[in-house]
């Protein structure tokens, strides 16, 4: 089968159906994405990792009973559906997954969330690509849990594949999570997580 041009980004590693077959044979273990259709492998997360995303997804359900964050739900974002990431979250309504197969599309996803990991490659991946991605796919607002800064950066208004508005809040501010999430973080207890 000859993938059509509109599967591949420009320079493009693979094909999307190359990448999920892949994907597909991959251990558990690892996490693959396919980001500006260049393989990427995403870290393993930390402890640390862990409890901040938990962190958020108590918060979003305290203040927001109907939402859900999902951990690692694979999504196609990026032009001509050239993209699939698994964000650390996705904020969606309850149940709006229900019956999708291994890749989601970004429709009605209120919010992402991506933690950066301590490695060499975070600052391209989710500062820049992931970004990027996420708004090319309008997703409405994008949260990055930014642990080399100890802040949180939310991303919003998305147009023309990218964010119009980013507004960054140090550890120990309240950080107000714009429309469709209407949440406000108290982000006191990430000083626990900050090295």
């Amino acid at each position: 089968m000859t993938p059509s041009s509109a599967d591949h980004a420009p320079h493009a590693q693979m094909s999307v159906e190359e990448f999920e077959q892949i994907a597909r044979a991959a251990p558990e273990t690892v996490t693959l994405e396919l980001i500006n259709g260049k393989l990427e492998v995403k870290p393993v997360p930390d402890g640390d990792h862990d409890e901040i995303i938990m962190w958020v997804a108590m918060q979003c359900m305290q203040q927001q009973p109907e939402l859900r964050l999902y951990r690692e739900r694979g999504l196609r974002i990026g032009g001509y559906r050239n993209g699939r990431v698994r964000p650390d979250g996705t904020l969606a309504r309850a149940g709006r997954f229900a019956g999708d197969g291994e890749w989601s599309s970004p429709d009605r996803v209120l919010m992402t969330v991506e933690v950066t990991s301590h490695d060499h490659d975070t600052d391209h991946r989710d500062r820049t690509e992931k970004r990027d991605g996420y708004a090319a796919a309008g997703i409405p607002v994008y949260l990055l849990i930014d642990r080399d800064h100890d802040a949180l950066v939310v991303y919003s208004e998305p147009e023309k594949g990218r964010y119009r508005q980013r507004t960054t809040y140090e550890y120990g501010k309240a950080a107000a999570l714009p429309h469709p999430v209407d949440i406000t973080l108290d982000t006191e207890d990430l000083k626990d997580y900050a090295r």
